[in-house]
């Protein structure tokens, strides 16, 4: 079929790797259903390397727009993540217009899918008479808070975090409300208001993609895809993460070829992910107490930006570690690398040696663990990653570390969770169960498996659109 008698699909993406990084994924898998793809991407960075790499790896039937990022002065100072993520969407929305108006004119555009910071998006595709459809890029357990949030909003008057019962979402595990994500510890801040605008535009699309897969998280998602009137159809379509090999030649790579297998504790808190000094310390002696084997991707207490460059503990010039405890980097040679900044994460965790994770928890990240089959050390910092933390550690594929009543976990605890999770028997246990979900995701994605089919459902209603 030529390429402009496919059906044609737009997904729109707001800011960030996160949101980036498996909607590129859900591309190049309805590419496989003989759809063409326009991928409109958000970007806050118009330097951004690693998107840059992704969105050149697309498939010809995809094609990109990257749409310049918004200028710092037409956003406020000092604003949240998630309100700049929307104001980002709002302000690019009469360039969105254009380019689903040339779509609709040149392709035989049948769907829209916008992610879960774009529903304002879903207003032009009415005005080109197009169904739109939503990626919720993260887990069933917080598109369940989402499609539930109108209601807590309207049944409770305080703070979220006052509450002292747990919130129990159908299906899912009870969980502390001051483990929900950042914008709900708010309700005053305008990042929860955006949040809850954009939860209750859910109800208007025709179905709702989700990254997630039924034998991951089975109670959220049967409990999700039961009819329900004014909710659209759940589809279950992960786990899709990023598949792009990223360097092939990196330090940490070669050096993990020398490790044995299963011995390496990776560590990395993600790319926006970042310590305070003193919790950075403790981090260090923690590791160097367990006497077990790690790569730890080292950023500075006060970096902010990726840098890609590589620092083995050999032959280093200019300490990039300065802000390490003293002495620490010399002691550890031969049983850790450090690496500053960056490290190609999706083959780390799929190296024969790497037998662990210390994780933020993003779901891309934990994703790629349960893909890999590597247990976690759950370890959260922001976003939705403390109800990530929750989920995983309850399914027993995690071990967590309790901090002390001042809010730092000590080297002490870092040094028994570590060892636990390599050499213990809940480490043990926790590599056998993500095994398992392995095996799982694996079955889910491939033809027949549940994933695979939820995806071909909505696909094949696409096809069947007359536009």
């Amino acid at each position: 079929m030529e390429e402009s008698q496919k059906p044609h699909i737009a997904i729109i993406q707001s800011p960030g790797m996160g949101h980036l990084i498996p909607l590129a994924e859900l591309a190049k898998r309805l590419v496989l259903h003989n759809f063409s793809i326009t991928l409109v991407s958000l970007s806050a960075d118009p330097s951004s390397k690693a998107q840059n790499t992704i969105l050149e790896s697309l498939p010809k039937d995809v094609n990109s727009i990257s749409l310049p990022p918004i200028s710092p002065q037409d956003t406020p100072t000092g604003i949240r993540a998630e309100t700049r993520m929307c104001l980002t969407v709002s302000l690019s929305l009469p360039s969105i217009r254009e380019i689903l108006k040339t779509l609709n004119s040149t392709t035989h555009l049948v769907a829209v899918i916008v992610d879960l910071f774009c529903t304002d998006v879903i207003d032009l595709a009415g005005e080109f008479s197009v169904r739109p459809y939503l990626f919720f890029s993260t887990t069933a357990m917080c598109l369940s808070l989402a499609l539930n949030l109108e209601t807590l909003d309207a049944t409770y008057t305080c703070e979220y975090r006052d509450i002292t019962e747990p919130l129990k979402l159908p299906g899912c595990i009870p969980v502390s409300w001051k483990d929900v994500g950042e914008p709900f510890q708010d309700r005053q801040n305008d990042a929860y208001r955006w949040v809850l605008h954009q939860s209750k535009r859910y109800k208007d699309v025709e179905g709702i993609l989700v990254n997630s897969f039924v034998d991951f998280e089975p109670g959220a998602i049967k409990a999700l895809t039961e009819e329900m009137p004014g909710r659209p159809p759940i589809y279950p379509v992960g786990p899709l993460i990023g598949l792009t090999r990223e360097s092939d030649e990196s330090e940490c790579l070669k050096w993990l070829d020398d490790q044995p297998r299963g011995s390496v504790l990776f560590v990395c808190y993600g790319s926006g992910g970042t310590l305070s000094f003193e919790q950075l310390n403790e981090l260090a002696l923690g590791l160097e107490l367990s006497e077990q084997r790690f790569l730890w991707v080292v950023r500075s207490p006060s970096e902010k930006e990726a840098n890609a460059t590589f620092f083995s503990l050999w032959g280093v010039k200019g300490d990039p570690f300065e802000f390490l405890p003293e002495g620490f980097v010399s002691r550890i040679k031969g049983k850790g690398m450090l690496v500053s900044s960056w490290a190609p994460q999706t083959q780390v965790l799929s190296h024969g040696s790497t037998g662990g994770f210390l994780s933020h928890c993003g779901w891309n990240s934990t994703l790629e663990s349960v893909v890999n089959g590597v247990p976690l050390i759950a370890w959260p910092l922001y976003a939705e990653q403390k109800m990530n933390a929750v989920m995983v550690e309850g399914m027993k594929v995690a071990l967590r570390p309790k901090a002390s009543e001042t809010g730092l976990i000590k080297k002490e605890e870092i040094a028994r969770v570590v060892k636990g999770l390599m050499k213990g028997e809940e480490g043990k246990e926790a590599r056998s169960r993500m095994g398992d979900l392995k095996d799982a995701a694996a079955k889910a994605l491939a033809e027949d498996g549940s994933s695979y089919r939820s995806l071909s459902e909505v696909a094949q209603q696409w096809k069947l659109q007359e536009n």
